[in-house]
C-alpha cells in the first residue's frame, strides 16, 4: 500500500521479543496500521533491522516442576554422585564384632527398597562379603525407591526392606492393618523391626544428610535447643503421634510459639522483628523428620511457614536444583530469616546453627565428626525393616544378614562406599539387641 510521502511499505508481520519482564516486551507495529509519516516508517524500519540482526543468544532454560522432568534431572545427579567416595577420613570400628555366623542359611533373600544402597557399590559390596560365609543364598533385590519397601513387605514379596528413611504413619498403620486381616481380627499378628543399618550422610544429596537449621550470617544467634525450634517451626497442638499412638501429653498452647527473635533475646532493631520460616513442602520426607523430632508428631506447622519444591531446568548439567537450595538463597537476602535444610546449600550469606537436644545439654555444632558419632540432633539414620509373626522367629537368613551389615565388616563397606557414615560401637550393639529379642 503507497504510503502518503510516496513510498511503498508491505505490511510487518507482529513480532516479539521473548523477556522475564512484561514491562520489557518489545513489539513490531501491527500489521493492519499505516504508518502516517516518514519518521514512522523510518523508525519501524529501523526496530526490525536491529531485531533481525540482533546476534543470536541462548534461551534461559525454561523451570519446571514437572514431575518427568524433575524426575530425569534427578537421576542425572544421582548418578553423578553414585560412585564418588566422599569421606575419606577412617573412623575408629574396632569396638564393632566382626561377624561369626550364628548358624549356615540358604535360600533367597528378596529385598525391595532404598535405591541408594543400589545406585553406589553399598548393596553389592554387602551380598558379595555375606556369601563369602553363605554361598547358598541368593538375593533378589527391587532396589528403586523407599517408597516400595513397606508395599513389598505387606504383599509379602518382601523378606527385607531397605529404607533411606523412617517408616511413615501411612505405611506403619497399612503393615498393622494387613497384619490383623484388614482390620476384621482386631489386633495385628505381625511385628515390624526396626534396624538401623548405616547412619545418614553429612552432606551428601540423597544419602540421607543430615538437617541444620541456618539462619543469615548477620543475625546474632548462634544456638538453639530443640524446644526453641519446636516454638519456632511449630504451632498450637493437641497432641501428636508416636509411632501410631497418639499422645495428649505432647499438647501445647500458643503461648510457647516464638514468633519475633526478641523472643530468643534478641533487643535493639532485632527486638521485635517477626521471624520468617523457611521449610520444605509438606509432602516432602525431610518433613517427617523435623516432626518426630522437633514438633512431637503433630504435624502443626509456623502459620507462616515459606515452603519449597525442587525445580528443574535450572542447571547446565540437566540436574535438579534442590529445595535447599532454593530456600538458601532467599535466605541469603533475608536477614530475619530461619531454614532447615543440609549442609550441602550451605552458602556465603547463611550460617549453620549448634543445636541442644534438651534445655541444659550441651550444644553440637553440625559437623561430619559430630554426625558420625551420633551426638549432633538432627542427624539422620538409614534403615531395614522387616515383618515378623507374632511369638515366631525372624527369618534366619534375614537375620544372619543383618548381622553380618551390623558387624566390622560390614560397617568397613559403608565406610569404604563414602557415603553414608558407620554406626559407633554403642548403636551396633542396640541394633544386635532389637535382633536378639525379635528371635524368641
Amino acid at each position: 500500500m503507497p504510503h502518503e510521502g510516496g513510498t511503498q511499505l508491505r505490511h510487518v508481520p507482529r513480532l516479539r521479543r521473548e523477556s522475564k519482564a512484561p514491562d520489557q516486551e518489545v513489539f513490531v507495529h501491527p500489521p493492519c496500521a499505516l504508518c502516517r509519516s516518514a519518521a514512522t516508517a523510518s523508525a519501524i524500519v529501523a526496530m526490525v533491522c536491529a531485531l533481525a540482526c540482533e546476534p543470536a543468544t541462548a534461551a534461559d532454560p525454561a523451570t519446571t516442576t514437572d514431575a518427568d522432568t524433575l524426575s530425569k534431572a534427578r537421576a542425572v545427579g544421582t548418578k553423578s554422585r553414585a560412585q564418588k567416595k566422599y569421606y575419606t577420613k577412617q573412623f575408629d570400628l574396632s569396638g564393632l564384632p566382626e561377624y561369626k555366623p550364628q548358624q549356615r542359611v540358604s535360600g533367597t533373600i528378596r529385598q525391595w527398597g532404598n535405591n541408594y544402597i543400589k545406585d553406589s557399590p553399598l548393596a553389592e559390596a554387602w551380598e558379595a562379603g555375606f556369601k563369602k560365609y553363605h554361598p547358598d543364598v541368593k538375593f533378589a533385590d527391587n532396589l528403586s525407591s523407599s517408597a516400595v519397601a513397606f508395599p513389598g513387605l505387606i504383599a509379602g514379596v518382601a523378606d527385607l526392606a531397605p529404607m533411606g528413611r523412617q517408616a511413615l504413619w501411612d505405611e506403619l498403620k497399612g503393615f498393622e492393618r494387613e497384619g490383623a486381616a484388614g482390620g476384621e481380627e482386631g489386633s495385628s499378628n505381625v511385628d515390624v523391626i526396626e534396624i538401623v543399618m548405616a547412619t545418614g550422610s553429612f552432606d551428601v544429596r540423597g544419602w540421607t544428610f543430615a538437617l541444620g537449621v541456618f539462619v543469615n550470617k548477620e543475625n546474632p544467634v548462634s544456638r538453639l535447643t530443640l524446644e526453641q525450634l519446636d516454638g519456632i517451626f511449630g504451632g498450637e497442638r493437641d497432641g501428636g503421634w508416636d509411632g501410631l499412638t497418639w499422645r495428649t501429653d505432647v499438647a501445647r498452647g500458643p503461648e510457647k510459639n516464638i514468633r519475633t527473635w526478641g523472643q530468643l533475646g534478641l533487643t535493639g532493631e532485632w527486638a521485635d522483628k517477626p521471624i520468617h520460616v523457611y521449610g520444605y513442602n509438606l509432602k516432602y520426607h525431610f518433613v517427617d523428620e523435623i516432626d518426630k523430632k522437633v514438633l512431637k508428631g503433630s504435624g502443626k506447622w509456623n502459620e507462616k511457614l515459606r515452603m519449597y519444591s525442587n525445580v528443574a531446568g535450572q542447571k547446565a548439567d540437566g540436574s535438579l536444583t534442590g529445595a535447599g537450595e532454593l530456600m538458601m538463597n532467599d535466605l541469603e537476602k533475608d536477614k530475619y530469616g530461619i531454614a532447615y535444610t543440609g549442609i550441602p546449600f550451605l552458602n556465603a550469606g547463611t550460617k549453620p546453627l549448634a543445636l541442644a537436644a534438651k534445655t541444659g545439654e550441651s550444644y553440637v555444632e553440625l559437623t561430619l565428626d559430630n554426625v558420625q558419632n551420633r551426638t549432633y540432633p538432627l542427624t539422620r539414620d538409614v534403615y531395614y525393616y522387616l515383618k515378623r509373626e507374632k511369638g515366631t522367629p525372624i527369618d534366619p537368613k534375614a537375620k544372619e544378614f543383618l548381622r553380618y551389615i551390623l558387624s566390622r565388616e560390614g560397617q568397613e563397606a559403608v565406610q569404604h562406599d563414602g557415603k553414608y557414615l558407620p554406626l559407633t560401637a554403642q548403636a551396633v550393639r542396640e541394633q544386635l539387641q532389637k535382633l536378639e529379642v525379635a528371635s524368641p
